[in-house]
C-alpha cells in the first residue's frame, strides 16, 4: 500500500488522541501527500506540525464542511496548495463527525437531533461534493465512517439521530459508488464499534472492548489502495 505522491485529503484530523490522527499518520508512512481538514485551526495546524516534524509533506486547512460553500473553498484551497498533484486527488477520508446520545424520542431535543445530522451527514455530503471533481481526476476513492448502530445487527436505542445521520452517511457511500464507478471513483465505508480513542477512554467503562485505532488507520488504507481497486460499496464492520 504505497501512496507516494499521491495526495490523500483526511476531514476530522483535530484533536489528539482520536482517531483522524491515526488516520493521518498510516497514509504518512506510507508516503502519502497529506491535506488535513478540522474545523479548529490551532489543532490541526498540531497535528500536521507532529507530521512535518518527522518528514511528511503535510498541509492544513479549515473549515465548517456542512456548509457547501465552505466545503468548495476549502477543496480549492487545498488544491492550489499541491498543485503539483495536478489537480488530483488519491483519497478522500471522511473521518469528520461526532457522537451524541439523544435519549428516548419522546424526550428528544430537536436541536440535538439535528445536530447529528449536520455533523455527521451534512459535513459527509459537503466534503463530498467538494472533492469529486478531483477524485475523478485522480480515479482515487472516498473511505467514509459509518457505525455499527447504523447496520440491521445494531442497536439504535438512545442513539436513534446518530444512528439515523450514520445510515445517511452509508446510503451517501452507496450513492457515490453507483453513480461515480463510471469515471473510476470508489467508494466505501468502515463501520467500526468503539474504538480507542482519548474521548472513548474517558467516558467509556473500564472494560469496554475497543477496536485499536491503528487497526482502523490500516482498513482505511487498504480500501484507499490499489489492492482494493475491485471494492466498492461496501461496509466493512470492524470489532
Amino acid at each position: 500500500m504505497d501512496f507516494s505522491g499521491k495526495l490523500v485529503v483526511i476531514t476530522g484530523v483535530g484533536r489528539a488522541g482520536q482517531v483522524g490522527e491515526a488516520v493521518a499518520l498510516g497514509f504518512a508512512q506510507r508516503g502519502a501527500i497529506l491535506a488535513l481538514l478540522d474545523m479548529q485551526q490551532a489543532e490541526v495546524d498540531a497535528r500536521a506540525d507532529v507530521l512535518r516534524a518527522a518528514g511528511h509533506v503535510v498541509s492544513a486547512h479549515t473549515a465548517n464542511l456542512s456548509n457547501a460553500t465552505a466545503a468548495k473553498t476549502v477543496a480549492d484551497e487545498v488544491l492550489a496548495a499541491h498543485s503539483d498533484c495536478a489537480g488530483a486527488v488519491h483519497a478522500l477520508v471522511h473521518v469528520a463527525g461526532g457522537f451524541g446520545a439523544t435519549g428516548p424520542l419522546d424526550i428528544s431535543d430537536p436541536e440535538a437531533w439535528h445536530k447529528q445530522f449536520m455533523i455527521n451527514l451534512d459535513t459527509a455530503y459537503g466534503a463530498t461534493r467538494a472533492f469529486l471533481p478531483a477524485l475523478r481526476v485522480g480515479r482515487g476513492s472516498l473511505v467514509f465512517f459509518g457505525s455499527v448502530a447504523a447496520l440491521p445487527s445494531g442497536s439504535p436505542k438512545g442513539i436513534a439521530a446518530y444512528a439515523a445521520a450514520k445510515s445517511g452517511v452509508l446510503t451517501l457511500m452507496r450513492a457515490v459508488a453507483e453513480e461515480e464507478h463510471v469515471n473510476g471513483v470508489r467508494a466505501n465505508a468502515v463501520a467500526p464499534t468503539q474504538i480507542r480513542t482519548a474521548a472513548n477512554m474517558s467516558s467509556m467503562k473500564a472494560d469496554t472492548e475497543y477496536v485499536e485505532r491503528d487497526s482502523v488507520a490500516d482498513v482505511v488504507a487498504f480500501l484507499a489502495s490499489a489492492s482494493a481497486r475491485n471494492i466498492t460499496g461496501q461496509v466493512i464492520t470492524l470489532a
